[in-house]
């Protein structure tokens, strides 16, 4: 099981379901803040991220039988999560993730967890790719999957990011 909030998926978590997929026969991946969208740190629908990632596993010739999503709503990160995660989503037995609160709760309720290959954290990560979309910098497209930015420029991702960048982050402004 992989949990992350895929705002947007970029090549970090691709690299980690890639990580599960050559290991594990079934991946669950779990959308973590499902019911958050449209804020800063957030700016994505639950149902934009699942298809980003459906898409991303078609572009890469990954098979979709082999994967499971689910949503997660937004909820405090706490070891009550951990039974939230279980009623959600079919038995697993490791946890893949990077984040070192997660590690932690799952590895007290005796789940395997798993770190996966980190591919270059400072650039892959969300908060970097909706900086660069919220400053008009067209670097972001490059550390996200093709089918990623083909989503976000559809449902005009990179304008919803300035957008809330200007509304929610006083003093924040956008050039271009």
């Amino acid at each position: 099981m992989m949990i992350a909030r895929f705002q947007p998926l970029h090549y970090g978590h691709f690299n980690a379901i890639k990580y599960c997929y050559k290991r594990f026969e079934e991946v669950i991946v779990v959308i973590g803040m499902a019911s958050q969208s449209h804020t800063p740190e957030n700016p994505f629908t639950a149902g934009e991220r699942l298809l980003m990632i459906r898409e991303t596993l078609r572009w890469a010739g990954l098979p979709l039988d082999k994967l499971v999503t689910v949503t997660l709503p937004t909820m405090e990160v706490s070891k009550v999560a951990v039974h939230y995660v279980k009623l959600y989503s079919p038995p697993f037995t490791h946890v893949i993730t990077l984040n070192p609160i997660i590690q932690r709760i799952f590895m007290e309720e005796g789940y395997n967890v798993i770190t996966p290959e980190v591919l270059q954290r400072d650039n892959y990560r969300g908060s970097v790719v909706r900086r660069l979309m919220a400053e008009g910098n067209d670097d972001w497209r490059k550390l996200v999957p093709p089918p990623v930015e083909k989503i976000i420029d559809e449902i005009d991702g990179v304008r919803r990011v300035q957008m809330l960048y200007r509304e929610k982050i006083p003093g924040y402004y956008v050039t271009a």
